[in-house]
């Protein structure tokens, strides 16, 4: 009998690992949440972080001395690369202040700023290139260079900067010279994305190592011999992390054959819902669904011989003839209100790296910071907008926990980690709960500074968001999506224009950053729309209503609404390719025939200078490169919102 039968899933070891890549500023929250629900229950389980680990083996000297080696052993056509040809031209400078420079990003070495900002200390490559132009890296004569961009900020920021465009020009030699999939998060992203079948992966995965696949594998085997795991969990949140998950996986068979490997995480439980590949399974032995805890403990109850194969819950196995077959024994989820408070024990909470990518205050909280994440209510409560994954677990499956477990959950994390910022990470936080919460923690005297996502709700009144700033809040997120009263109610986004002007405005007056979160390419957008909601958006930056922003394409998924009922928003959906692995996006045919590309560009480009203050007086077809019309919206919409009128009219 084994010692997992005698013990019971005590007995087992479990290993959660982060593959590359997520993020470098903290750790992703999927293995702190599965260890201390575990640990919890009694099981010895442990995590760590490879994306981080690799990060900094990568850019160390010995790192750097092994990149050069590499790039000297290439044809001399491909050397003269100007990224590739300014390493190895600086290679000195490079060596010397790597090991300086991340000990700085870490929080170690407060001094070198001093050294760093005096623009002689660091190598500089091409992303340097954007401080000579700062507010237009496309537009040399545009900007007003690196005394504008560093006007508000102080020594560190600077420093920060300026190291973080550092390490992004040496990330550029890695991806020109060794490995053209290397990205800081979208790492390998396009082998996995909607991939209809798992070829593009396995081919990848079959070719030699090269220097960051044997950095990984490296890691890998040091992890493995530290902990000696029964069971390896790999947390696969996004497309940029699955390449590195199965070369984790590939070294684990080869290393510790007789290991388990559990595959999940929000890639998995969105692309990989119809998966039929057997070729996965020569890298896995199980692919779980949704929400981890239930299922990871029916695992271990199988490895414990305490349950048979067919009770495994929400997930994929192979049988021994080869098929795939999905195991979905009638189990009710774990609570969220017991699974428990995660854990950061055994991640290197003072070794992540605080970027500083774009100066814009709000922005950069995505990339600057340890923030300890925790989910305030699991899923959705609104569950109701068109472009959204709303059937997945993730958003459909809603509940709260009471403000008093939160704040406890808070009291321990802070006295485990040192650390007192908070990411709320959820889908939107409820108002009430974020009422609740923030009553509690002032009740309690808790000091902490968090931010989060929410939904643009009338429920967030001047008073709560007083109310939420005087608990800590300094920043929050929400969807504006497309600022057209005419889209949002297709998008049954349940918001208007108006409504979020002076909900987003009472957030600022509080001193809170809003954030909104931008789409463009919604079925039947028009061009006229297009511009509309850029003259909204330029309003509201102006008047203070929100500080940053990000536009991205609309993508139809099979799981929204639109994807499940196109003819409600007059689109037609392309067929599918036969599918045996990833499905998601999916192509449809707007008959606006509007080049959303073309039009893309120019909102990118007008949103990156609104978050710099600049062109917010000027008429916003000034960004297009294309002819557009005049805006239809009033000049002063957002202000008369402000104070109560609303006149939707043209001057």
């Amino acid at each position: 009998m084994t010692a997992a039968a005698q013990g019971g899933i005590g007995a087992l070891k479990v290993l959660a690992l982060i593959p590359p890549m997520t993020q470098l500023n903290t750790p992703y929250p999927s293995t702190a949440y599965l260890t201390g629900f575990l640990r919890g229950r009694g099981v010895n389980a442990v995590q760590a972080d490879l994306a981080l680990a690799l990060v900094l083996t990568l850019f160390s000297r010995d790192g750097l001395t092994q990149i050069r080696e590499l790039l000297f052993a290439l044809p001399p056509k491909k050397q003269k690369a100007k990224t590739i040809r300014q390493f190895l031209d600086q290679f000195d400078r490079y060596q010397a202040t790597i090991d300086a420079v991340i000990r700085f990003l870490q929080g170690g070495d407060s001094t070198l700023a001093h050294r760093i900002v005096s623009r002689t200390f660091l190598p500089e490559g091409g992303r340097f290139a954007s401080l000579d132009a700062y507010l237009d890296p496309d537009d040399p004569d545009g900007g007003d260079g690196l005394a504008w961009a560093f006007g508000a900020l102080g020594m560190q920021d600077r420093g920060r900067h300026l190291a973080t465009l550092y390490l992004n020009d040496l990330a550029d030699v890695v991806r020109d010279g060794i490995d053209p999939r290397f990205e800081f998060v979208r790492y390998a992203e396009s082998l996995a994305q909607a991939q209809p079948t798992f070829g593009p992966l396995a081919e990848a995965l079959a070719a030699p190592a090269n220097l960051v696949d044997g950095l990984l594998q490296q890691l890998t085997a040091e992890v493995l011999h530290q902990h000696q795991p029964d069971l390896v969990l790999l947390s696969v949140p996004f497309p940029g992390a699955m390449y590195g998950a199965l070369r984790i996986a590939q070294q684990i068979r080869a290393l510790a054959p007789h290991c388990r490997i559990s595959l999940g995480g929000g890639y998995v439980n969105t692309e990989l819902r119809e998966l039929n590949e057997p070729a996965l399974f020569d890298f896995v032995d199980f692919v779980t669904l949704d929400g981890g805890e239930r299922p990871v403990l029916a695992l271990l109850e199988h490895l414990a011989n305490q349950r048979p194969l067919t009770q495994l819950v929400r997930t994929f196995v192979r049988e021994l003839s080869g098929r795939v077959l999905y195991l979905n024994h009638n189990e009710a989820d774990i609570p969220f209100t017991e699974v428990g408070t995660p854990t950061w024990d055994g991640l290197p909470i003072h070794s992540y790296l605080s970027l500083l990518d774009m100066l814009n205050p709000m922005h950069r909280l995505w990339s600057d910071g340890r923030w300890n994440k925790l989910t305030v209510a699991h899923g959705c409560y609104w569950k109701k907008c068109s472009f959204c994954d709303i059937s997945l677990d993730y958003i459909s499956r809603f509940e709260m926990a009471g403000a008093e477990l939160l704040v406890d959950r808070i009291e321990a994390i802070i006295k485990e980690t040192g650390q007192t910022g908070f990411h709320f990470v959820d889908e939107a936080a409820p108002p009430k709960a974020l009422k609740a919460l923030a009553q509690e923690l002032i009740r309690r005297g808790v000091t902490i500074s968090w931010w989060g996502n929410i939904r643009f709700e009338r429920a967030f009144t001047p008073e709560v968001c007083q109310l939420l700033a005087d608990s800590g809040c300094i920043a929050v997120s929400g969807g504006l999506e497309v600022a057209s009263d005419r889209l949002l109610k297709l998008m049954k986004k349940g918001v208007s224009v108006e409504q979020v002007a002076r909900i987003t405005h009472g957030f600022a007056s509080a001193g809170v950053l809003v954030h909104a979160y931008l789409m463009y390419g919604f079925p039947t957008q028009t061009v006229h729309d297009t511009v509309d909601a850029l003259e909204y958006v330029r309003q509201l930056f102006a008047n203070g209503c929100i500080q940053s922003g990000f536009f991205h394409r609309f993508v139809c998924t099979v799981h929204s609404p639109v994807g499940k009922n196109p003819q409600d928003y007059g689109i037609e959906l392309l067929p599918l390719p036969a599918t045996t692995f990833a499905k998601n996006d999916v192509g449809f045919i707007d008959p606006t025939g509007v080049d959303h590309d073309l039009l893309g560009k120019g909102l990118n480009k007008a949103l990156y200078n609104f978050m710099h203050g600049i062109g917010l007086d000027e008429d916003v077809r000034q960004w297009f490169e294309m002819k557009t019309p005049r805006s239809r919206v009033a000049r002063h919409f957002v202000a008369r919102a402000l104070d109560g009128g609303g006149d939707d009219s043209d001057d």
